[in-house]
């Protein structure tokens, strides 16, 4: 383990580094440095194609190179960046002054005598708030499709894949605790590919909007200076063409964050499911439906030789309560601001990165944990075999489409007891109801193993 990760405060970036590394290109410091350069690149083009007619002459054939800026962006970069924010202590302003840097660069050979023209309309009418509100949405959608998505449908599939394998296999069905009419181990499987297909559907009809419209929402600044310009319609297509968001329409100085709110609640409803799965598992291991893979060196516990604990299962669980914890808390919070903006959005968006951070975490090792299973059939079929009073569901039913005088009750007296229900018993009980021959040849195919419904 690197020093920075040994030293590190949050074990996102400590002990879980390679698990979240991948989303350091979203959230990181360095990451919202440059997506904020991204944003003032690409509206300062936008500008140029209107064109401002104090833009109309800038070189097109100069937008490579001006997107290069944050394609090829560094470390070094972000640096001088932070360099410039220690005088100025204004984040935005300082990315503003070092793309300004990088226009002498660019333009100083081609359009020298434009040169500060040209870079008085970077950050044109805006205010910090235009250039955050599209980054950090932006940095979202992304690590939601490179990073996030394609994890989760890894996790669905190998659910998936369980479900197909296993749907055949008949296990006991409990409700309270308690043994209750059979299932199917591969439709139970198959209840959490549903349940998270479904949010993971949910989940992508959440449009990704941001906040563009000035000072204070209304481009105050833009209008007064050119109003033969339609601003609103120019922000929409930018929002949408150039960053893929959806621009709010209405706004003070900051985004509502409805639809942010929206996708935390999202995430955390996926969590919600993933944590039911991990301790189902938990649970069904504890039971010996499933033995776990040994690898070699591995020690389970400090004290027992003996145990093969379900870490793995544990591991999720605990990540994601504390992912969705924060997540509530981002839903709640954003979209509550002090008349047209207070500053307390900005310190709390600097933390969206975290709950992603503890989800991958906490899909890695379910994951983990789901490669490590070994089917333990005999275990499922030894508790199928010694509960037959799960099958007296299944004789009141026909009793009753039969017309049969009170079923319900009569299996009750016979299968709620302390005793131990053996197939003799069911089958004896069977030979004295009065019905016919056919009946009670109906009655005596049921099992255990084969009242699994469809």
């Amino acid at each position: 383990m690197e020093l920075s990760a040994l030293t590190a405060v949050s074990p996102i970036d400590g002990r879980y580094r390679g698990k979240t590394a991948s989303l350091s290109q979203f959230f990181s410091e360095y990451a919202l440095i440059r997506y904020r350069v991204r944003v003032e690149i690409e509206y300062f083009i936008a500008l140029c194609e209107l064109p401002l007619p104090q833009l109309a002459t800038f070189p097109h054939d100069l937008f490579p190179q001006l997107r290069d800026i944050y394609l090829n962006f560094s470390e070094d970069d972000a640096r001088r960046v932070k360099d410039i924010e220690a005088v100025t202590n204004h984040d935005v302003k300082a990315v503003e002054y070092f793309i300004k840097e990088r226009f002498d660069d660019i333009l100083g050979t081609t359009c020298e005598a434009n040169v500060d023209a040209f870079k008085n309309f970077v950050h044109f009418g805006l205010t910090s708030q235009d250039i955050n509100n599209t980054s950090v949405p932006l940095s979202i959608k992304e690590a939601l499709n490179q990073a996030y998505i394609p994890l989760l449908e890894e996790l669905i599939e190998q659910l998936n894949d369980y479900a197909q394998a296993w749907r055949n296999v008949p296990m006991l069905a409990r409700t309270h605790g308690q043994p209750a009419s059979p299932t199917r181990l591969g439709k139970e499987i198959m209840v959490f590919v549903y349940r998270l297909e479904e949010q993971l559907r949910a989940l992508r009809d959440i449009p990704v909007t941001a906040k563009f419209g000035g000072a204070t929402g209304n481009f105050n600044a833009h209008h007064v200076a050119y109003p033969q310009f339609d601003w609103q319609a120019f922000a929409n297509a930018f929002v949408d063409e150039k960053l893929g968001l959806e621009r709010e329409q209405y706004t003070t100085q900051i985004s509502n964050y409805d639809q942010l709110a929206a996708l935390f609640d999202a995430l955390r409803r996926i969590n919600t499911i993933i944590i039911d799965l991990d301790r189902d598992f938990w649970m069904y291991i504890s039971m010996d439906y499933f033995k776990q893979r040994i690898k070699a060196g591995e020690v389970g516990s400090s004290a027992m030789p003996h145990k093969v604990n379900p870490i793995d299962y544990e591991n999720s669980e605990g990540n994601l309560g504390i992912a969705n914890a924060i997540l509530a808390f981002l839903a709640q919070k954003l979209p509550v601001s002090r008349l047209q903006r207070d500053l307390t959005d900005s310190t709390v968006l600097r933390n969206v990165g975290v709950p992603m951070g503890h989800a991958l975490i906490a899909f890695q090792s379910t994951l983990k944990g789901l490669r490590k299973l070994i089917l333990n059939e005999d275990k499922l079929q030894w508790d199928l075999d010694n509960t037959w009073p799960v099958v007296a569901e299944a004789i009141q039913t026909i009793l009753r489409r039969e017309g049969y005088p009170n079923p319900y009750e009569t299996l009750k007296q016979l299968t709620r007891t302390n005793e131990i229900i053996t197939p003799a018993a069911i089958q004896q009980f069977i030979q004295t109801l009065n019905v016919s021959d056919d009946i009670k040849a109906e009655l005596s195919q049921i099992t255990p193993q084969n009242y699994t419904g469809i």
